[in-house]
């Protein structure tokens, strides 16, 4: 578990070897990590490296798409089942959002004011079909199609001032499996690509104060977001999204930065890498916390 600075440094967390842990969200308090592992959520204490379960109960094994909501009180989960649940952030019952309309939800954005979702759709659970944006009533109702073209989606999240959704996308590109950077309207009135590359790019995440962003790039020819490749994570400023500001290659995809993991302050944010399952052929350097 590494925390990258927005000054380029890259400090170590935390490390295991007993458990796959996934998809950091920084609480809103600062003190911590909320990440997933073993189909659970777990709580990582950024003052002394504790890594404690979160007892949410009612909910089948968890995915890493996992959301905190504006109150700092509420974590919204996406479950194998393919359904996206409520639950306390300090442990309790979860209670199902989604209803049975066919799909399979996987859950990446609650917007500011924490009434709305957005979700990838996918239908029948046939992960041969592409995904489509859908958002929907934080506490459940009707869900609404966000059109953005043909090509399969992934990573909706809300910007903080809410009027866009950001997201990967391979409507742009007739090459199988060229995610891009995009982002759209909610209403769906308003849909543009951010950033052109060569590579395969996903998971774009925007600091609180709405300045930075962070995603994960993916080797060109990269077929959807697997784990255990080099791969890079990168910074750049919201207004300049083709001049990389840090980039720091890590072994990871899959997991490493699933879901927005910026702390509060704007000046960090949290990814993960899994060194020992595939090496890069430069892994960072690392200057670990005291005591850590």
């Amino acid at each position: 578990m590494w925390i990258a600075s927005a000054t380029g440094a890259l400090d170590l967390a935390y490390s295991t070897g007993n458990m796959l842990l996934e998809a950091p969200n920084w609480s809103l308090d600062g003190s911590s990590l909320i990440l997933n592992g073993d189909g659970k959520l777990w709580r990582l204490g950024l003052a002394d490296g504790s890594l404690a379960e979160v007892p949410v109960t009612g909910v089948p094994a968890l995915n890493n798409d996992h959301v905190l909501a504006p109150d700092g009180k509420t974590i919204y989960v996406s479950a194998d089942d393919g359904h996206i649940y409520r639950a306390p952030l300090a442990g309790g019952p979860a209670t199902r959002v989604t209803g049975d309309d066919g799909s399979f939800h996987f859950l990446h954005g609650v917007s500011p004011d924490g009434s709305e979702l957005a979700y990838v759709g996918i239908e029948a659970g046939d992960f041969t079909r592409p995904g489509r944006l859908v958002t929907m009533p934080s506490d459940g109702g009707a869900a609404a199609a966000v059109d953005v073209g043909p090509g399969h989606c992934d990573g909706p999240e809300y910007s903080p001032d809410g009027k866009w959704l950001y997201l990967n996308t391979e409507s742009f590109s007739t090459v199988p499996g060229h995610a891009q950077l995009a982002r759209v309207r909610p209403d769906g009135s308003q849909f543009e690509q951010l950033l052109a590359s060569g590579t395969v790019d996903w998971f774009p995440h925007l600091s609180p104060d709405g300045s930075l962003a962070s995603y994960v790039r993916f080797p060109a020819g990269t077929q959807g977001h697997p784990a255990d490749l080099p791969v890079d994570v990168v910074l750049v400023a919201t207004d300049d999204w083709a001049t990389p500001l840090q980039t720091w290659p890590v072994s990871g995809g899959q997991g490493t930065l699933n879901v927005n993991s910026w702390s509060p302050a704007s000046d960090r944010f949290a990814c993960v890498a899994y060194p020992g399952r595939e090496q890069p052929a430069a892994e960072p350097e690392a200057r670990r916390h005291p005591g850590h």
